[in-house]
């Protein structure tokens, strides 16, 4: 009776063992499937144009963007190029210029718009150049009527001259004080007027570049308008 309970009892254990080593096959087994299942599968266009697949990082495409694909071929991620200092260097200048003129572009609509606003019409930009120009033509003619009058104080100076002609230097101090206040003042008055006819072709300007960007926003608003 000993020795047959003795016997179960090994049975029963090797039976327990073969038991676990199998469970132990199947595990690793499935954790082998679920490796192969999850790994990536690679691809990328090389510099021929092939496309190639790998079930690792594709060397020859480095300098090119590759593609992690998920078993049933969608991606899984996206891989960037790998770049050397040099290139990491323009791409990021290349990246700084674009940003740059996307500012540019944007700054250029802004300005566009508040154009618009201050002048819905041709009209109405028409009628601020006249004023503008009015205003610089104003301070013209009062400097040209300033040096009138200095014409007219030196014609009289000149006359108290007349007496010391032949003598200059026995003129009074006065008057010869008077002659070169006079003559620094025509000189004033001269380059004042030079500033406004300079400021004048300024405007002229500005209003003719406005004009030129405003032409076709108000062509495509009243473009706009009549579809309405």
């Amino acid at each position: 009776m000993a020795r047959f309970q003795a016997s179960l009892l090994a049975f029963m254990a090797l039976s327990l063992a073969a038991a676990g080593h199998a469970q132990a096959q199947q595990s690793g087994a499935a954790r082998q499937s679920g490796a192969a299942s999850s790994a990536g599968i690679y691809s990328c266009i090389d510099s021929k144009g092939r496309t190639i697949t790998a079930d690792r990082p594709i060397a020859d495409c480095n300098d090119r963007e590759q593609r992690e694909l998920n078993p049933s071929g969608t991606t899984r991620r996206k891989i960037e190029p790998t770049y050397t200092a040099k290139e990491q260097a323009e791409r990021e200048e290349r990246e700084r210029q674009a940003q740059l003129q996307a500012a540019r572009q944007v700054e250029e609509r802004r300005r566009e718009r508040a154009l618009l606003v201050r002048y819905p019409n041709a009209a109405a930009h028409d009628r601020e150049r006249a004023e503008a120009l009015v205003q610089i033509d104003a301070v013209i003619t009062a400097a040209r009527k300033r040096l009138s009058e200095l014409a007219e104080d030196r014609k009289r100076i000149d006359d108290e001259l007349e007496f010391y002609k032949s003598e200059p230097s026995k003129a009074p101090g006065s008057i010869r004080r008077k002659a070169e206040d006079n003559t620094r003042s025509v000189d004033v008055q001269n380059r004042f007027i030079t500033e406004q006819e300079e400021e004048k072709k300024r405007v002229n300007a500005r209003f003719d570049e406005e004009q030129a960007r405003l032409k076709p926003l108000w062509a495509a608003n009243a473009a706009a308008q009549a579809q309405r």
